[in-house]
């Protein structure tokens, strides 16, 4: 009698175990899986960890447009007054192969020139892949100078294009002259940036909340294929 019983608890076991109720006292039971929430957290904690690094953090191409990504052909800052930019890396709307941080650049920033704008403190500069969702290449601020050769930049603050191979990104630089500091200038390079536009016009309020900082910009658009 023993005997079957024991059988008939072994058959029951089976059968819980089948339909998805594992017993409360195995140790599977104790070890359960992480939940949703933590999971998704160290997603996105890895997914930072690895956009920090240019090597593990390729330029995407986008998955899809929205409103928020939408760009007119004059930039984001249509309203404002504009000055001539100019970059000898720059020819017939392709960027040279230098700047890129690819086999066949330098990973150097590109040359540009402007001239001084009157009541300028200083400038900030932007350079961004619009392709892939404002990913940004080139963020310096407290710029003073006008005439920046070829590698000016230095250290993190500029990072070349690399897209994925075989594609073509266009790449779009601002220079904002700014007649005052302001408290922080926004975006990270090597990653993208979706509220890119607030970034830049952010720039409008100086360090003391003051509207109407940004006095003229100049602005340059070109194409980069990776091999």
């Amino acid at each position: 009698m023993t005997h079957r019983k024991a059988i008939a608890a072994c058959l029951c076991m089976v059968m819980l175990t089948s339909c998805g109720q594992a017993p409360a006292n195995t140790d599977e039971a104790q070890t359960a899986p992480e939940t949703l929430e933590e999971t998704s957290f160290q997603t996105e904690e890895t997914l930072a960890e690895t956009s920090a690094e240019e090597t593990e953090a390729p330029e995407t191409e986008p998955a899809e447009t929205t409103e928020a990504f939408v760009l007119g052909d004059d930039g984001f800052l249509p309203e404002y007054e504009t000055f001539e930019l100019t970059s000898e890396d720059l020819n017939d709307g392709v960027w040279a192969d230098v700047i890129s941080a690819t086999q066949v650049g330098e990973n150097v920033s590109p040359q540009l020139s402007w001239e001084p704008v009157d009541g300028a403190q200083s400038y900030v500069i932007y350079m961004v892949d619009t392709t892939a969702y404002f990913w940004v290449h080139w963020k310096t601020d407290a710029v003073t100078e006008t005439d920046l050769p070829q590698g000016w930049v230095q250290g993190a603050d500029y990072a070349g294009p690399y897209p994925p191979s075989g594609s073509t990104h266009t790449y779009d630089i601002y220079v904002v002259a700014l007649r005052n500091d302001v408290d922080r200038v926004r975006g990270t390079v090597r990653t993208q940036n979706p509220n890119f536009a607030q970034f830049i016009r952010g720039l409008d309020t100086d360090i003391d909340g003051n509207s109407g900082n940004i006095i003229s910009y100049g602005y340059l658009s070109g194409e980069f294929t990776a091999p």
